[in-house]
């Protein structure tokens, strides 16, 4: 299957349902993913009431948060950490960060303890 034949409805990968979840890169319409209790969102702006429905329930976000100031077209930390707040997952991953975010250490002083910066490396068991 090619990418923009997936559309909104889920799919499955070896029998594994796989849900789509649209969300916004400026203007650009992209895809996050959601496999059970997982979701993956990267590039995002703009996560809609109906993307936010369909993320109920996550345990483990990864979710993209380019830096401390606005931008065009990626959520900021504040930004990042609303979407975070609402979801409730158990675990929440930072991605896609920039070097305007500034240091690990500094910034994971200030995060909530659900929420860790992802690193190189890091696996996450589904």
């Amino acid at each position: 299957f090619h990418l923009y034949e997936v559309g909104n409805e889920p799919f499955y990968v070896d029998g594994v349902e796989i849900m789509p979840i649209e969300v916004m890169h400026g203007d650009l319409p992209i895809l996050g993913f959601r496999i059970g209790a997982f979701a993956y969102i990267t590039d995002a702006k703009v996560i809609s009431q109906s993307a936010l429905e369909k993320l109920s329930g996550v345990e483990t976000l990864v979710v993209n948060s380019l830096r401390i100031k606005e931008h065009p077209t990626h959520m900021n930390l504040h930004d990042t950490l609303k979407i975070i707040n609402i979801v409730n997952p158990i675990r929440a991953y930072l991605t896609h960060l920039s070097h305007d975010m500034g240091l690990h250490a500094e910034v994971s002083k200030n995060l909530p303890s659900n929420v860790t910066i992802a690193t190189d490396g890091l696996t996450i068991e589904l």
